[in-house]
C-alpha cells in the first residue's frame, strides 16, 4: 500500500537557472534539486561513496557531477554511467505556481538510541546543566540533548569555545557541589577542555565531560581529527571510558556521575561517531537510587578527643577556613561563636563568612588583609577547616593546628600537623559544638578586631585618593564595588592583579566567590560566571576581570546576549598583564612582552548586543556601576585603571 505523500516547498519559481544545482532541505533532510533540460529533479544530497553534497556539485556535459570525489549521475534520474549501479535515490517533485515542491513520505517516529539512554540516566541523576559546541563528531548525542532541552528537562548552552564551557561547568561545580557537563567534538573540540577541566580538578569541582570520537574503524592511522583521547585525558580525568556498542550504557553513564559525585572530580566519557545513533529501544535508563551512600563522615572518637582537649586548653585560638567549608558554614561559624574565636578565610574561601561579621578578619595570604595575618600570628591553636594549606595562603605550620577534611589524603598533605582530623565538616564542626563549653577570655576579641578593622579601612580610604595620572587605583574601584555589588551576587574573580585587589579590598557580605584556585588560570573570570548563572539564574552574576584574561574569551560576552544572562562585567583595563609586571620587577628584570593592544572593551559590549559603558575618572564610578546594575541584560563597564596602583 503506498503511504499518502506530504508535499514540501523546497524552491521559489525561477529560483534555479537551468544547467543548475542547488541544496534544499525539507523534513530535517537535504535534498539536491536539479534544472536540466527545462525539467526540475529532487534527489538525495547525499552522494553514495563518501556522502558528498550532490548540491553543491555542478552539471557537466549532461551529469551531475559530485564535488568530492568527481562521480557522475543522471541530474535528473540520479542513475550513475553504464558499468555501475550505486545509483542515488530519487522523490517526487510537482511545479506550482507558487514554486517547487518536494513529495516525502511520512518521517517515522524517532526510534530511542544509545545517547537517548545516557542522556536519560544523566538527567535522572541530576545532570541538566551542559556546556559545549556541537559538531560533526558528536551530532548523535546533541540530538539526544536536543529532544530533552526540548521537553523542557535539559539546559543547553552552545558557547563559542570548547574551553569556556570546561570552565563553566567547573564553576557549577565550585558553586553546587554538582556536576555540569561539558561537551565537544573530537580531536581538537575534545582538547581545548583540557585547561577547564584541570581547573575543576585541582580544586575538587565535581564534571562531566562528554567528546565526541571519530568512527572507530578509522581509529588508528590517523584520520583527519584523531586524537588519541584515552590518552590525552588520562591525567586530567579519574575516571573516563570509551563507549562501545556493546557496553552496558546507562550503567557507564552511572558510573561516570558516581565518580565525579564522589571524588569531587573529573569524569569523562567518548562517543565514537557510529556509536551514538545505534537503536537501543530496549535498554533501561538507570537512577541514582540504591547507588550513592550518605557521605556525612564521623571522624574517629580519637582525633575528636585529641583536638577538643586541644581547642578547651588554647587561649587564642583562630579558625580557618577554605573553599570545601563552603556548604558548613552555619555551624562552623555557631562554633566561632561559642569559643569566641577569629574566622579567617583563605582566598578561595572568601565571602565564606560576611566581613561585618564580628568574628571576620578577611583572608589570609598573599591576597589578604593585616588583620588576618596579625590574628593567625597571635593565636596559639589553628582549627582549620577544608583549607588546601597552599603556598598562596601561608597558613603558618610553626602553630599547634588542627585540621579537619573528608579527603584523608588532604590532612598533613604539605606538613605535620598537631591533630588530623578525617571527617565531613559539618559532622565535625556539628561534635564540636556539642563538647565544649563557653570559653571564658581574658580580654574582648571582638573588640581588637573591630579596632583592626578600622586600622584596615582608614588605610584602604587612603588609598582611595592616589592618583599618578594613569588611571584609577584598584582601593578606589573596589571602594564602588563595595557600594553597587549586591549583597546575594555570586562573583567570579579572574586571576591577575585585579583578583589581588578584589581579595584586599572588597568587603564581602553573603556573596559567592569563585575563582580559579589551585590552577591560577588566566581567562576563568567571564566563562565562569556564564556557569554561575546556569546554577542560579535568579542571583546577581558580576564577573570581575582584567584585560588580559577577558581577552581570552571576549567572544563569550555573544553567548551571554544570546541566552540573556544578566551577567554584569566590570573589566580592569591597565592594557598590560600587570601582575606578570610585577613579578618581573621583583625578580629584578626588564619589563617586557607585557603590554597589551586593547579594543574599547565598552564599545566592543555594544558590538554583542550589550551594555558597555567606560570610566577613565574616579567620579564617574558610581554612576557607571548604578547604570549597569539597573540594566536588565548582559552589561560591562571598563574601567581604565593604574597598573601600578593595585
Amino acid at each position: 500500500m503506498t503511504k499518502k505523500l506530504t508535499w514540501y516547498k523546497v524552491l521559489n519559481k525561477d529560483e534555479l537557472p537551468e544547467g543548475r544545482v542547488k541544496s534544499v532541505s525539507a523534513a530535517n533532510r537535504l535534498f539536491a534539486v536539479t534544472h536540466f533540460e527545462g525539467k526540475y529533479c529532487i534527489m538525495d544530497n547525499r552522494c553514495p561513496h563518501q556522502g558528498g553534497p550532490l548540491g553543491e556539485g555542478q552539471i557537466e556535459n549532461g551529469w551531475l557531477r559530485c564535488p568530492w570525489h568527481g562521480y557522475d549521475y543522471h541530474p535528473c534520474t540520479g542513475k550513475p554511467p553504464d558499468g555501475f549501479d550505486d545509483a542515488v535515490e530519487t522523490f517526487p517533485v510537482e511545479e506550482r505556481e507558487d514554486g517547487i515542491y518536494v513529495g516525502l513520505e511520512p518521517v517515522e517516529a524517532h526510534k530511542r538510541t544509545v545517547s537517548d539512554v545516557m542522556v536519560e540516566t544523566m538527567i535522572n541523576w541530576g545532570v541538566k546543566h551542559v556546556f559545549g559546541m556541537v559538531g560533526h563528531s558528536n551530532l548523535g548525542l546533541a540530538d539526544a540533548f536536543r529532544r530533552k532541552a526540548k521537553e523542557g528537562k535539559l539546559n543547553y548552552i552552545g558557547i563559542r569555545h570548547e574551553g569556556a564551557a570546561a570552565f563553566a561547568a567547573s564553576a557549577y561545580g565550585k558553586l553546587t557541589g554538582k556536576p555540569a557537563a561539558c561537551f565537544a567534538i573530537a580531536g581538537p573540540g575534545a582538547t581545548n577542555l583540557l585547561t577547564g577541566l584541570w581547573d575543576a580538578k585541582v580544586d575538587r569541582a565535581p564534571v562531566l565531560a562528554l567528546t565526541g570520537q571519530i568512527d572507530a574503524q578509522v581509529l588508528g592511522p590517523g584520520a583527519f581529527q584523531e586524537v588519541d583521547l584515552n590518552s590525552a585525558f588520562e591525567a586530567v580525568a579519574e575516571w573516563k571510558q570509551t563507549v562501545l556498542p556493546s557496553s552496558k550504557h546507562a550503567e557507564l553513564m552511572t558510573l561516570a556521575i558516581k565518580n565525579a559525585i564522589i571524588k569531587r572530580d573529573v569524569a569523562h566519557l567518548i562517543f565514537p561517531n557510529e556509536v551514538q545513533e545505534i537503536p537501543a529501544e530496549n535498554e533501561e535508563a538507570s537512577s541514582p537510587e540504591g547507588r550513592l551512600t550518605v557521605q556525612t563522615i564521623t571522624p574517629p572518637e580519637e582525633s575528636i578527643e585529641k583536638a577538643t582537649k586541644l581547642l578547651t586548653s588554647a587561649k587564642r585560638p583562630v579558625i580557618i577556613v577554605g573553599h570545601g567549608a563552603r556548604f558548613n558554614m552555619e555551624k562552623i561559624i555557631s562554633l566561632a561563636e561559642k569559643l569566641d574565636a577569629p574566622v579567617i578565610t583563605t582566598f578561595k574561601g572568601k565571602g565564606l563568612i560576611p566581613d561585618d561579621h564580628p568574628l571576620a578578619c578577611g583572608v589570609l595570604g598573599r591576597s589578604g588583609t593585616p588583620i588576618a595575618s596579625w590574628f593567625m600570628n597571635e593565636s596559639d591553636l589553628l582549627l582549620v577547616f577544608g583549607a588546601s594549606f597552599s603556598n598562596h595562603t601561608g597558613i603558618a605550620p610553626y602553630i599547634p593546628t588542627i585540621q579537619v577534611d573528608f579527603d584523608p589524603m588532604a590532612l598533613g598533605k604539605f606538613h605535620s600537623v598537631t591533630v588530623p582530623v578525617w571527617g565531613e565538616i559539618g559532622v565535625t564542626a556539628g561534635i564540636f559544638l556539642e563538647r565544649l563549653s563557653n570559653q571564658k577570655r581574658d580580654y574582648d576579641i571582638k573588640k581588637e578586631i573591630a579596632e583592626k578593622w578600622k586600622l584596615w579601612r582608614a588605610e584602604k580610604a587612603s588609598r582611595e585618593k592616589d592618583d599618578s595620572g594613569n588611571g584609577i587605583n584598584s582601593a578606589a574601584v573596589f571602594a564602588a564595588m563595595n557600594r553597587h555589588v549586591p549583597d546575594n551576587a555570586i562573583i567570579t574573580v579572574d586571576v591577575g592583579n585585579n583578583a589581588y585587589s578584589f581579595g584586599r579590598y572588597f568587603e564581602c557580605k553573603h556573596q559567592s566567590v569563585l575563582m580559579s584556585g589551585y590552577l591560577g588560570s588566566i581567562g576563568f573570570g567571564y566563562p565562569a560566571a556564564i556557569g554561575a548563572w546556569a546554577a542560579a539564574p535568579e542571583r546577581p552574576v558580576v564577573a570581575v576581570t582584567g584585560d588580559g584574561g577577558f581577552a581570552q574569551y571576549m567572544a563569550e560576552l555573544t553567548t551571554a546576549v544570546k541566552y540573556n544572562m544578566n551577567i554584569k562585567h566590570i573589566l580592569l583595563n591597565n592594557y598590560e598583564l600587570g601582575k606578570i609586571s610585577k613579578e618581573q620587577r621583583a625578580d629584578q628584570l626588564e619589563v617586557w612582552e607585557t603590554n597589551l593592544h586593547n579594543p574599547d572593551f565598552s564599545k566592543y559590549a555594544e558590538l554583542c548586543g550589550a551594555l558597555g559603558l567606560r570610566v577613565t575618572k574616579n567620579e564617574e564610578l558610581d554612576s557607571a556601576l548604578e547604570k549597569m546594575f539597573s540594566h536588565n541584560g548582559p552589561a560591562m563597564v571598563e574601567i581604565i585603571t593604574d597598573p601600578l596602583l593595585t
